[in-house]
């Protein structure tokens, strides 16, 4: 067993697919899931075999693989902005990275991000795409992992909640 497959063992599903988007993906392929950004999984049969590399191992391996919308979704947003992905730190979820973003008393700013929590998840790719595009101009890392399991249970009000606290939490008050 090689060093990496010990260290993917350890992994959980959703880090074992964000390490694979970060560390296998080749440019190309990371350019046919951009032009997909807004598509649906079965828009073009390249992205859909590509995907489907990705993260079909992974779930035969484990249901706790990330949900096959959301691992979709993701692939594509990590395409359109490889933000770096801070494994380490628990802080840098995107709720606390757009509050320290936040202009002061920009209200347009606060409207867009509470905009994004009321959002289902079958609409939120292009709000999720305005927030990446901020922290990626920015030059921000982003723990991709905890993004994903969010994502995964969007559905439930608790985890909204929380990244409406985190926002309001960490805004930086001028």
């Amino acid at each position: 067993m090689t060093l990496t497959e010990k260290k993917s063992n350890k992994m959980t599903p959703t880090e074992q697919y964000i390490h694979i988007l970060e560390n296998t993906v080749k440019k190309g392929e990371l350019s046919l899931l951009r032009s997909s950004a807004d598509q649906g999984l079965d828009h073009t049969l390249t992205g859909f075999d590509l995907f489907t590399g990705l993260w079909w191992p992974l779930r035969q391996k484990s249901q706790r693989a990330p949900r096959r919308q959301v691992a979709w979704m993701i692939a594509k947003l990590y395409a359109c902005y490889p933000i770096a992905h801070s494994s380490e730190d628990e802080t840098k979820t995107l709720a606390r990275q757009l509050a320290l973003l936040c202009p002061p008393k920009d209200e347009k700013f606060r409207y867009r991000f509470d905009t994004l929590l009321i959002l289902p998840l079958h609409n939120i790719e292009p709000a999720l795409r305005w927030a990446l595009a901020l922290l990626y101009s920015n030059h921000m890392s982003l723990n991709w992992v905890k993004l994903t399991d969010d994502l995964s249970i969007w559905e439930r009000e608790s985890v909204r909640l929380r990244w409406a606290e985190e926002f309001l939490n960490n805004l930086r008050h001028h």
